[in-house]
């Protein structure tokens, strides 16, 4: 039982961070404390240990964090410069996804009604390529990092019957959805078609059991419409528009692209501010250098009340521009990954005078 505690750093365009986890003996147990920051700037502090714990929960509550640390391309190298470590090896695979621009809503009709582009939704969940290779599965994050399936996933995997594969899709908690097919048996796809890789990605969807499902696919403009309106009245995320006739190309395009997203909410960065009852928390922005207050969101039972200066992402409909407060506002999870000074005013979409934020899917 001995303490421990790392340096994390990462560098990726404009971003250059510091992350410290520490994991000590106090007075009556053990506890996992952490710090970050920009480099060179003051560093914010904070614990995941509200008082001592037995010292295997702290080790587990340490080792936790700092692998979801490794997962989003933080390294122990000074460099920061991500896939850059001792054990690279281990950690970079060099494959990354296509990630997507976004569109707005008066934008939607005209990819709903080209018959080039498919309608999927959009998950609120983690993105990840799956790799089965040399009978070994595992994940690999928009970075390039291979982190840690699921044992069930990876287990469905394993056992569908082919020597090799990369699947692209999110994980939503235990489970995983596919949606595109980039490697198979040895043979690359990604010069394929959508339409081809998503063909080959049906064909196989039924060896991997209950824990892999396949993304659900609306083709004509009418299930476009039906599908979209539906995932719009549940309460989703968004959706997202392929186009069939287009090879799978990583990253993100300047602008524009084969395949775009279009949120029905808006997500922010948020300084919590006050402690209130009930599990409530008070949303602060920083405007002109100071914090202004944003509204309130309660934190589920299956969640930590996150303290007074952490940053949390907020899922919300609209915010109204004559006081800045959020309308609808759910929470999603703590971000220790994004700084304070980030939680800015400019972040918010407000509600416009025609109210196009809640409307339903245009026609």
């Amino acid at each position: 039982m001995n303490p421990e505690s790392v340096t994390l750093y990462f560098r990726e365009g404009s971003a250059d961070k510091v992350y410290q986890v520490v994991l000590k003996e106090s007075a009556d147990g053990w506890v996992v404390n952490f710090e970050y920051g920009r480099r060179g700037s003051t560093m914010t502090p904070g614990t995941k240990t509200s008082g001592a714990v037995p010292y295997a929960k702290a080790k587990g509550i340490y080792n936790k964090l700092v692998n979801s640390k490794l997962a989003k391309g933080y390294t122990p190298g000074k460099s920061g410069v991500p896939f850059q470590s001792t054990n690279r090896e281990e950690k970079s695979t060099g494959i990354t996804p296509q990630l997507l621009n976004p569109i707005d809503s008066t934008e939607l009709s005209s990819f709903l009604g080209n018959p080039q582009f498919v309608l999927q939704e959009k998950f609120d969940g983690r993105r990840a390529l799956i790799r089965l290779l040399d009978g070994e599965v595992e994940g690999i994050n928009r970075s390039g990092l291979v982190f840690a399936l699921p044992e069930a996933i990876a287990q469905a995997v394993a056992g569908a019957g082919v020597t090799s594969l990369l699947l692209d899709g999110e994980l939503l908690g235990d489970g995983f959805v596919a949606f595109d097919l980039l490697e198979l048996e040895g043979t690359n796809l990604r010069e394929r078609t959508y339409e081809s890789r998503l063909a080959l990605l049906t064909s196989l969807s039924g060896l991997f059991g209950a824990d892999i499902r396949l993304v659900e696919t609306a083709i004509t403009a009418k299930d476009k419409r039906k599908l979209c309106d539906s995932l719009l009245a549940g309460g989703r995320e968004g959706v997202v528009l392929k186009d069939i006739n287009a090879p799978y190309v990583a990253g993100k395009p300047a602008s524009g692209g084969s395949q775009r997203k279009c949120k029905f909410y808006a997500t922010a960065s948020f300084v919590v501010g006050t402690i209130n009852s009930q599990r409530s928390v008070g949303l602060c922005l920083y405007s002109n250098n100071k914090l202004v207050a944003a509204g309130n969101v309660t934190i589920p039972p299956n969640a930590a009340v996150p303290h007074s200066g952490a940053v949390v992402e907020i899922r919300y409909l609209y915010a109204f521009p004559e006081s800045g407060v959020v309308y609808q506002p759910v929470f999603l999870q703590e971000r220790d990954d994004i700084l304070p000074e980030a939680c800015v005013v400019g972040q918010l979409k407000f509600k416009t005078p025609r109210g196009g934020e809640t409307g339903s899917a245009p026609r």
